[in-house]
């Protein structure tokens, strides 16, 4: 299993993002690796299948399917339980990659 967070460089989230999906692997049990991807245009975004910052891959598929893909170096909002935010918690994680797992 592979997992790569895309993002930019003016979006803050992407540290958090992978903090909380590491969390979410190690409550999983798994040892799987998490990479980190800077977008740096918009030729990159077209080619990374980038949905806004941060972008969570799951071997190379949307982790949160329904954020479009997007050429504009901007954030992605998440809906969570409390209402829309910078990234998924930490729970909405670990159900999307426990999901993909099976």
């Amino acid at each position: 299993m592979s997992i790569q967070i895309l993002h930019i460089e003016a979006c803050p989230n992407w540290i958090d993002a992978g903090n909380r999906v590491r969390e979410a692997l190690r409550f999983l049990g798994s040892d799987a690796e998490v990479t980190f991807q800077l977008v740096r245009s918009t030729e990159d975004a077209a080619e990374l299948r980038f949905a806004g910052s941060p972008t969570i891959l799951l071997d190379g598929e949307d982790l949160f399917p329904g954020g479009e893909p997007t050429y504009e170096l901007a954030c992605r909002i998440y809906a969570t339980p409390s209402g829309l935010a910078g990234l998924p918690t930490t729970e909405q994680l670990v159900a999307a990659i426990g999901s993909h797992e099976r």
